[in-house]
């Protein structure tokens, strides 16, 4: 009685810590920006379609890093950016690109506009910028989480980290989850896979336009990314009082370890491991900590990737995002 009296008692506080923590970077209602930061358009290589970024540039003589920032799933590029502050007082190049905005369109959400919304930002970093080209970094939560996958397999740039915190790497499995969760994402899905108008009740996924769109189911560009790193941060217990389940990121981890080296085993996390992780989540196996929470499995194959699964829900801890791209930085 006193086991599932303590057991009530973590996971109610841990639902209301999680929850709450996400206004922090998903708040799309804020548009609160730093003055240093401008709005700038830029049109579209593919379409001419203007597309608005917040850019700020280094004031350095020297050139220096480009933090390429992606929205959220429901954002915008006016979306409040915690990361903006961070690099204006680091005094890193920073973007953050619409791409096509919320991810409820046909031109949105994981599109080929939105691969060549993100590349034309970063052009734009380069050519109205300082840029050290050996360091471009590319991060995102959630939905931003989702496009920092879709860069790592398609952009043509040369990228040196990309970081994904909570994010969705197959749009298929996310549709009946999201589903099953009685959530409005699924119907974002329906609407931007379709192109159709749908109400609120009736709607429908199109699979094989879900398909493209998930960086599950693309090529490994192995030759494009040899020299780049991928790191994967979720919380165990996104999935139940979050949006996005951590299978996402595993499977997707696991996917990249084995596209690149297919008789790699140590570096994958396994089925019994998996089972575990999703069954005692918060009551699994410590290894370690980061930002004063719980690591309960980490994972990384060579330098080249990372998955960090710890004590959090749908969120990204925001006090050390920055630090933890930085700490490849100049090396």
């Amino acid at each position: 009685m006193r086991r599932y009296i303590y057991l009530t008692i973590f996971v109610f506080f841990s639902f209301n810590l999680f929850s709450q923590e996400n206004t922090k970077w998903d708040d799309v209602k804020s548009k609160d920006w730093p003055s240093e930061c401008e709005v700038v358009k830029i049109p579209s290589s593919v379409d001419k379609k203007k597309q608005h970024a917040y850019f700020y540039k280094s004031k350095s003589d020297k050139t220096r890093p480009l933090i390429v920032s992606l929205h959220t799933w429901s954002g915008g590029y006016d979306q409040k950016d915690t990361l903006s502050w961070q690099c204006i007082n680091s005094d890193y190049n920073y973007i953050h690109p619409d791409f096509r905005g919320p991810n409820k369109t046909y031109e949105a959400c994981g599109s080929s506009l939105v691969l060549s919304d993100i590349d034309d930002a970063i052009d734009y970093a380069i050519k109205n910028g300082n840029v050290d080209l050996n360091e471009i970094h590319i991060t995102g939560v959630s939905g931003g989480g989702y496009a920092t996958l879709l860069t790592y397999m398609q952009t043509k740039h040369q990228v040196k980290t990309f970081t994904a915190w909570a994010s969705i790497s197959n749009l298929i499995d996310w549709y009946y989850e999201s589903e099953g969760r009685k959530n409005k994402y699924s119907r974002d899905i329906a609407l931007a896979t379709t192109g159709q108008e749908f109400d609120k009740q009736n709607y429908h996924i199109d699979e094989e336009e879900a398909k493209m769109r998930s960086p599950f189911f693309m090529e490994t560009p192995l030759e494009k990314r040899k020299n780049s790193k991928l790191y994967i941060y979720a919380g165990v217990h996104d999935g139940y009082n979050g949006s996005v389940p951590i299978t996402h990121s595993i499977k997707f981890y696991n996917k990249i370890v084995k596209d690149i080296d297919n008789a790699e085993s140590k570096a994958l996390i396994s089925n019994e491991d998996i089972i575990d992780l999703l069954t005692y989540r918060g009551f699994a196996t410590v290894n370690g900590s980061i930002g004063g929470r719980d690591i309960y499995c980490q994972k990384n194959y060579l330098d080249k990737l990372q998955i960090t699964l710890f004590d959090g829900g749908h969120e990204r801890l925001d006090d050390l995002a920055l630090s933890l791209i930085e700490k490849n930085m100049y090396r």
